[in-house]
């Protein structure tokens, strides 16, 4: 149930049974409720849509260039400033963060640096030796074995504080700051781009459109209170 509606509703009755009974209080309270409901309903309205001759309404089309911009300007130095990437690669203590890299390392395809490694020591001296013994059948069963130690010594490493410190120091510099800085702004514009301003209007309609109904409910109480006030003075 529309409980603005509602709220709008119980003053119209209440304003129309004071005027045909002939009720002052009823009347002046209803009036009051009435206005104040209405008041805050159209309100909102305005807040969302256009009203013909009415300036400031339709504020958020007509200020959504305005509001992407403050958008942008949030996320830039709020979110991503030098400081705030700072403390992101450092833990409570001013540490180097840790980044968990060996899922990463897991997936990576290790075939070309061993097809690499195979092409070095067949062409070295020991290469007409092997050729001798079997060739690359001799070392084609490493494969597997060498490819699962370079994996685990990559993780290793990068495990270790020393590569954290050597990430957060290469991260910290003054030229990586502002490309990364660069990429996230250009991201967010892309973003940004997408929205439309009947998509903006929609997402913050959705956000705050029950504590907007409370405003036509409290306008209505409020309007019924001062009504009341103003028919005992």
């Amino acid at each position: 149930m529309n409980m603005s509606a509602v709220t709008s509703l119980i003053a119209l009755v209440t304003t129309l049974a004071g005027y045909f009974l002939a009720i002052p209080v009823l009347l002046t309270v209803g009036l009051f409720s009435l206005s104040g409901a209405c008041t805050n309903w159209l309100a909102i309205h305005m807040l969302f849509e256009k009203v013909p001759g009415l300036y400031g309404s339709g504020v958020i089309e007509a200020k959504f260039e305005q509001f992407k911009a403050a958008i942008k300007d949030l996320m830039m130095n709020e979110f991503f400033s030098d400081e705030n990437i700072d403390k992101f690669l450092s833990d409570n203590m001013g540490h180097a963060s840790h980044f968990d890299l060996s899922p990463v390392i897991e997936k990576i395809d290790f075939d070309p640096a061993y097809e690499s490694l195979v092409e070095t020591v067949l062409s070295s001296k020991f290469g007409q030796m092997l050729e001798m013994m079997g060739g690359r059948s001799l070392i084609d069963p490493l494969k597997e074995p060498y490819i699962e130690k370079l994996k685990q010594k990559l993780i290793d490493i990068s495990q270790s504080p020393d590569f954290d410190n050597l990430v957060k120091q290469s991260l910290e510099q003054p030229n990586i700051l502002a490309e990364m800085r660069d990429k996230v702004s250009h991201i967010i514009d892309v973003r940004l781009n997408e929205l439309t301003a009947q998509a903006v209007k929609k997402i913050v309609h959705k956000m705050i459109n029950e504590h907007l109904g409370w405003l036509v409910i409290w306008g209505g109480v409020f309007g019924a209170i001062f009504g009341l006030i103003a028919h005992l003075v």
